[in-house]
């Protein structure tokens, strides 16, 4: 088996990956880090795991985390970078949830996260953990940073048209849908239940966190600069994200569907579903699939993709995993392939 530490496993993010770790046949959590709550018992903080990880949270020492071979990082933004690169030193591959590794910028990183980056030098290293497009490179890799949660919807909604040259690179609106656990567990009188039922509302639509993160892959995929109008929305649901993406053809398409098809035959967790569907956030729950179709607005010869994930699976935990698979030498898919949860 190879051990696991969890860091950050109070979270919601860190939650799901001791979650899907019980059904791995390879991994096993070894260590869950908790600085609040060293000491108390996983499954007297987290019951759903009670009788699957017989655990006490430790504390997030280097000394304690290293002795695992595999780390996840399920903190707050600032948090990996402090620790990451001892724990390389040590020989430990490091999979980092937050996004202190995502932007090869580091000027951008610091406008937007308000910090300044504790080991740049370790940036040019880590590679972005996004399976469909750069596989190869994540099973050669010793950290890794996993994609957001809204980065993951759009980019995977619009990589066969970018690939391919179908849509104006400069034309790209990504209407974007989360439930309220992509805020995390902290504390926020906006988050409760009495605020978000019964509501709906646009956030950050003068510039969210992801936006640089969307431009960045998507320039390397078009091989030039894009232009992305991205705005995120709060649904009233815990779990669940769908990315509605606009884009203006180049050319006639008649045949959609068997492009993504094309595209995505070789990747085991993105579903294309005939044109004209509409993929539903229910449809992917707990799991860690991306189902995705597309319409053609023909009247302004425009193209319209539904991209529908877990914003806490594919869009954090499940992803981290698949990364962690890959860099393993193990199938990506590997403890991966539960069906949805139904209803």
């Amino acid at each position: 088996m190879i051990s696991v530490c969890v860091v950050g496993a109070t979270g919601y993010t860190g939650s799901e990956v001791m979650r899907l770790l019980t059904n791995h046949p390879e991994f096993e959590v070894k260590i869950a880090t908790s600085r609040a709550d060293t000491g108390k018992s996983v499954a007297e903080f987290w019951p759903a795991l009670r009788g699957h990880i017989d655990l006490a949270f430790s504390a997030p020492e280097i000394d304690n985390m290293a002795q695992a071979e595999v780390i996840f990082f399920a903190t707050p933004n600032g948090t990996a970078m402090t620790q990451a690169p001892e724990l390389l030193n040590r020989g430990c591959k490091v999979i980092d949830l937050s996004a202190d590794f995502r932007l090869n910028d580091l000027d951008s990183w610091s406008e937007w996260y308000g910090q300044t980056h504790a080991c740049p030098e370790l940036v040019p290293t880590a590679v972005y953990g996004l399976p469909e497009l750069y596989r190869d490179t994540i099973k050669q890799a010793s950290i890794v940073a996993n994609p957001g949660c809204y980065p993951t919807a759009v980019v995977l909604g619009l990589l066969p048209l970018l690939e391919l040259g179908l849509i104006d690179p400069k034309s790209i609106i990504a209407d974007t849908k989360s439930g309220v656990s992509g805020a995390g567990r902290g504390l926020n009188t906006g988050k409760l239940y009495g605020e978000v039922s019964e509501d709906f509302k646009a956030y950050a639509v003068s510039g969210h966190r992801h936006h640089p993160e969307i431009v960045q892959v998507l320039d390397d995929v078009a091989k030039t600069p894009v232009g992305l109008t991205f705005v995120p929305h709060l649904l009233p649901m815990f779990r669940g994200m769908q990315a509605t993406i606009y884009a203006n053809l180049t050319s006639d398409i008649d045949a959609l569907e068997a492009i993504f098809k094309e595209r995505y035959q070789d990747h085991p967790f993105v579903d294309i579903l005939p044109d004209g569907s509409c993929p539903e956030t229910a449809s992917v729950k707990a799991s860690n699939y991306c189902r995705i179709a597309c319409q053609i607005d023909a009247s302004n010869n425009r193209v319209i993709v539904l991209s529908v994930i877990d914003n806490l699976v594919k869009g954090a935990a499940g992803q981290a995993i698949q990364n962690a698979n890959l860099m393993s030498g193990l199938s990506e898919n590997t403890g991966l392939l539960g069906a949805p949860v139904c209803p």
